[in-house]
């Protein structure tokens, strides 16, 4: 027997948001060369350069592997330069270049373009209480997940 989706269940509705802020994400990112996964790896090296691999893993709360491969793509396109620490030879460190130092205008430009469009028709109260209700499912995904995501 086939189970019919209500496309108002609240559940399926916050996967298709989900799905659409990530396309259109990555759509705006793609014009800049950069991948979804990638803004949150430049915002931290625009506050602090020359972090470990293992530090921005931790920062960002991916695996070190996952760290890895996204430095590797970053680094191919001409945004990071990864060095080996000069005390302690088995440690990479992260640095930007002049490209990663000079995006972050159009990323900033791209996050503001994210929510115009996300927000449209939304009033400042109205924002207000999404946002606390954001928070509270967050804190609700991660009791249910026993992970913690948030600061």
């Amino acid at each position: 027997m086939s189970q019919h989706i209500d496309a108002e269940n609240l559940d399926f509705l916050l996967a298709q948001v989900c799905r659409l802020h990530y396309i259109r994400a990555h759509q705006l990112l793609e014009g800049i060369g950069l991948y979804r996964g990638q803004p949150p790896v430049l915002h931290a090296l625009w506050e602090q350069e020359g972090l470990t691999q293992s530090e921005l893993a931790e920062r960002l709360n991916v695996s070190p592997a996952t760290m890895t491969k996204m430095l590797q793509r970053m680094e191919r396109a001409g945004f990071v330069l990864r060095m080996t620490d000069a005390d302690d030879q088995r440690v990479s460190r992260v640095f930007l270049t002049e490209a990663g130092r000079s995006i972050k205008s159009s990323v900033e430009s791209i996050f503001q373009t994210m929510e115009t469009e996300t927000f449209a028709g939304f009033t400042a109260q109205e924002r207000d209480l999404l946002r606390r209700f954001l928070r509270q499912i967050r804190k609700n995904l991660e009791q249910a997940a026993g992970e913690k995501t948030s600061p």
